[in-house]
This record gives C-alpha cells, structure tokens and sequence, in this order.
C-alpha cells in the first residue's frame, strides 16, 4: 500500500511518485487549495491538495477528512516554496503534491489533541493516560518506545556475543521473599491455593546455574504490589543475568559491558570499569546509596569540633551517641531566606527536626557567620568549619539514622538549586560491601537488606555468630546520576550456610523446608559458585530517553494508584468467576 513512509522524504526524492498512508496531523483550507499534514511513526510531510495538480473530486474529499482519520494517499514529491521551507527539518523541505486520495480510517474528533511539536499543549497526564492509545502517537512517546526497541535489542546481541543463554522462567511461580508483597493467582483446579507472579526470577535464575547452563539472561518482566512513585511500575522489565564459576568482579564486568553499550546505542560514550565506593562510604559522604557523584556537595562529620557555646540540645544530641553533619554550599550565602527555608521543609520531610545554617561573610570577626544556625552551633565549631566567604553551612545533629537521610534530600535540593554545572554528564559507578542484614523497623530484628539469597562476605561469615548486624554482604549496586540502575551479589551455594541465614531471619525448620525445600535440594546436588544481577531496564530508558517518568517509556502504563485507566483495570468480577476460583469478596465496614 506504500512506498515510503512519511518522514523518510527528502530533496532527493523530488520528482518521484509515492504512495503513502498515515494519521492526519492537521488540515487547512486556504482559498481552495487544502494542505494536510500527514504522520507516521518516522515524522510527517505535507500534503498539498491544489487544483493544478488534484482532481476536483480528489480536492472536495481531503476538505472533508478530520483530524487524527487515517489516509492514503498517491503524487508526486516537490519541493515546498521558498518562503514555506524550513531547511531545518528535512520532510519540510518537500511536499507532496497529492492526485489521489483514499480515506480508510476515519476517526471521530479526538478527546485529547495529539501534540507534535515543542509548544504544542498536552493535555492532562490522567486524561491522557485514558485515551493512551491517542498519546502513543505523540512522537515523543513513540521515540522512547523505539528507543526502547533498540536498547533490548543491543542487551541481547551484547550477553548473547559473551555466551550467556536467553532462558525463560514461569511467571506462575511460589511466593518468597522479595522485599514486597506478592501479586497472587488463585488457582482454579487447586480450592484454597495461590500462584504468585514472580518479583523476580531469583530462585529460578539460581537454579539454572544448579542445572549446569552456565550462562542465563532474560529480559523479565516482575511484579511487586507496593506503593508507586515516577520511577516505580507495579509490573516492569529487568536485564536478569545469572552465570557460574564466577566472581563479584566477572558479574561486574558482564553488567559494565551491557551498560556502555546501551548507553551507545543511546548516543553517549561511557567508559568502563566504573569507580567502586563502599556503601560506608557513600553513606558517611553523601548520606544516600544511590548518591549523584557529578556534583560535589558532600557531607562532613563535625562534631569534634561543637565548642561549649553550642546550644543545648546540640550537645544533648552528641552526648546520647548522635554526630552533627553538614554540607557547605559554595556561594551559597547569595541564596535568599525563602530558599534556605525551603531546604529546611526538605530537611524535615526526610525525618529531621529543623535544618540549623549559616552563612560566611567576609573576614574572621565575629559577625563574620550570619543566620538562626549561628547560636545553635555556636562560633566555636563555625570559625573552625573549613568555609569561605560567601558560603552556606547547612547541619543537621542527631544519629545517622535522622542525619543520613535528612541531608541527602537536602543535598539533592541544593543540586536542583544550584547554578553550579556537573563535573560530568553520566556518572557511573559501583556500590559495594553493603550490611547482609538490617533491623526490622519494629521488631528490631535482622532482615536481609536485599534478599536472603545473597552471599555473606567471605571475610565476615565468622560475624553471624553474635554479630550478624555487622556482617557484609557480596551485593552491589550500580548507580547513574542519583539513581540506582540495578543489583546483584554472588549467591549461597551451600545449603547448610542458606538453611542458617534462614534460621537467623527466624525461620522456622519446617517453614524452611515448606517454603524454600526445593532450592535447598538442588544446593545439596552439586551446585557451582554463581551469582548475577538485575538490571530495571525501564529506568534505564527513562533515563536515556531524558523523560520524567517511567509512564513515558512503558506503552501501557499504571497510575501511581496501580490503576490502568486505558483498560480500565483492575475491575471486578462476577459471583460465577468467584466461585469457581473458590473466593468471596468482603468489602470494608
């Protein structure tokens, strides 16, 4: 039915017949001649209907075609007048001078326009999101699904080219432990019993690796029913890879490999190995394991410094085992009271009580530091705080726990504020040795930090005996400007050293043996050392697509109530689909 599509013509092509078939953009009539342009997934042109060169019949029926109707159309290529041309955009050098026309999709008007070009207004992201089909037609969107396209394709040629398999795992599966609630499926023929839709092919991944393929990688689809955010989906894609008789440092290397080649693919050239920090590091510096390293800003420990002027409740704070903890923002003293204030409520969202600053003016007086942090800090600690003139201190005191978390949303808000440019445009990088376990925020008692799978740090096995909160693990992360691509570890293999991990989390032997029974059967028949990584693939297309959210890189996305308002799922059933899955639904009183 076609020839070429729409936006693949150029100069070159002047004088040859097309035939073409696409969405109309946008109609006008001016005097009797009738221009349409008409899109595709490559761009548009546009249609020139004029009495030299259309038939009367052919120019009444484009009169009358609406916006977003699907056409084909025949004529000839020519260039555009000289005054309509514009030499920046290729397809809008040429037009078509149309001779035949078919309509063969008419639409009705549309209830959200489907905008083209910057400036263009969108309509709301909820009622776009409602008539999702209309908004996948943007060529934003659809630019970021054929990035896409390119990105999956780039993974699979670049893990096939270093031997690893691409295998499937079920996606009816048995609940375990991943650090979310499960998706269940009742099942029909089994009353009274549930699938679960996997967050993750861990298990099976490991398995593969028991059975002697040596290599796996999927491009999984997960599942996990918690609360959503712009870069959360409650079902998404990940790069899994597992791969046997390897170490962390092979893992790392497969996964830097897929990643400077997507990154390629995408246009930019990354470089690799990637820095290593420790999460202790990363935590003291920057107070976040994820932290954006192209921007300075870090963290400093002062506390060794509060001098006896401090105010009372910062040295209350030292002496019940807190630390005070700053960052110094170049320049920063220029910024105004609502700015700081601003901050403060950052601060106080992430779980401090206030945000103490001060600013530095010139000279080493008294009045040199200036602000309601100043009496509070006292001008013992801020003479001895490394700042110069027209820097802001902004201090947070209390344990790591408040201090930690409180400036590393501080230290994200003073990098959106300031004027200060990154040292780099893509900074990649390795977060390594992070805790095996971390305290129930209730219970206090130890829970796997990632996943009860991963490995112990061979230097710290000793530490589960009496001191499993101390233990490191083999997981690591990698991280790309403030955001975490993925994670992996180096797995257990012994199923005595897996069946005592589960005995620490307080596992019970027969829950053990109920739930996890299977996995520990294959570690007990010969099971190769291996471990792997996970890489979240829609985040990675956000990020390389330059898009806000994750909704505009999935074609069918949920809202951040883990609704599909397109389908308009979930929905409810009928009493007969109910009992035949053996369920009853109560409503809340």
């Amino acid at each position: 039915m076609r020839t070429d599509r729409c936006g693949a013509l150029r100069a070159s092509d002047v004088g040859r017949k097309v035939r073409l078939g696409g969405w109309v953009h946008r109609r006008r009539d001016l005097g009797g001649i009738v221009f349409i342009d008409l899109r595709d997934r490559d761009g548009t042109v546009q249609l020139s209907c004029d009495p030299k060169w259309t038939p009367a019949p052919v120019l009444e029926a484009a009169a009358g075609i609406g916006s977003e109707s699907v056409i084909l159309v025949e004529g000839e290529v020519a260039l555009r007048p000289d005054e309509a041309r514009d030499h920046s955009l290729a397809t809008r050098e040429v037009e078509v001078h149309v001779s035949a026309i078919e309509l063969v999709g008419p639409a009705v008007t549309p209830p959200i326009p489907v905008a083209f070009r910057d400036g263009e207004e969108l309509a709301a992201e909820e009622l776009r999101l409602r008539h999702r089909v209309l908004d996948l037609r943007r060529p934003e969107l659809q630019a970021n699904l054929m990035l896409r396209h390119r990105l999956l394709q780039r993974a699979r040629a670049t893990l096939a080219a270093q031997g690893f398999l691409e295998l499937e795992t079920p996606i009816l599966t048995k609940p375990t432990p991943e650090g979310a609630r499960d998706y269940l499926v009742p099942s029909r023929v089994h009353a009274g019993e549930f699938y679960a839709l996997p967050q993750s092919p861990q298990i099976y991944k490991q398995l593969f690796m028991v059975a002697g393929f040596d290599r796996y990688f999927q491009i999984a689809r997960c599942f996990r029913d918690e609360d959503l955010r712009a870069d959360r989906q409650p079902e998404f894609t990940q790069i899994d890879i597992e791969a046997s008789f390897v170490s962390a440092d092979d893992v790392r290397r497969f996964v830097e490999d897929v990643l400077v080649e997507l990154w390629a693919e995408a246009g930019h050239t990354v470089s690799a190995p990637f820095p290593r920090l420790t999460y202790a590091d990363v935590m003291e510096r920057y107070g976040s394991d994820k932290p954006d390293l192209r921007f300075g800003f870090e963290i400093a420990d002062h506390s060794q410094i509060v001098g006896p002027d401090a105010a009372p409740f910062v040295v209350d704070a030292l002496r019940a085992g807190g630390r005070l903890r700053a960052i110094l923002v170049p320049g920063g003293a220029a910024w105004s009271r609502k700015d700081i204030d601003g901050f403060t409520a950052v601060a106080k969202g992430a779980g401090a009580g206030g945000l103490m600053w001060a600013k530095r003016a010139e000279g080493d007086t008294s009045d040199a530091w200036s602000g309601q942090g100043v009496k509070a800090l006292g001008l013992e600690m801020l003479r001895r705080v490394p700042a110069d003139a027209g820097d802001l201190c902004l201090a947070v005191v209390g344990p790591d726990t408040v201090t930690s978390p409180s400036l590393a949303a501080v230290r994200a808000a003073v990098i959106g504020r300031t004027e200060l440019g990154p040292s780099t445009e893509h900074s990649l990088a390795w977060v390594v040795d992070f805790p095996l376990f971390e305290p129930d925020p209730d219970s206090g008692d130890p829970v796997p930090a990632h996943h009860p799978f991963t490995a112990p740090h061979p230097d710290d096995v000793s530490k589960l005996t009496g001191s499993p909160g101390e233990c490191r693990s083999t997981h690591n992360d990698v991280i790309y400007n403030g955001h975490e691509l993925g994670s992996g570890s180096i797995r257990i293999t012994d199923q005595v050293l897996q069946r005592r991990i589960f005995d620490l989390l307080g596992l019970g032997t027969e829950e053990i043996d109920r739930r996890f029974g299977f996995l520990l059967e294959s570690l007990a028949q010969g099971a190769p050392p291996h471990g792997g990584f996970a890489v979240g693939f829609d985040r990675v297309v956000m990020l390389l697509a330059g898009a806000p959210s994750l909704r505009d890189v999935v074609a069918f996305p949920k809202t951040t109530a883990a609704r599909a308002l397109f389908e308009e799922a979930p929905t409810t059933v009928g009493p007969a689909e109910l009992a035949d899955l053996h369920l009853a639904v109560t409503r809340p009183s």
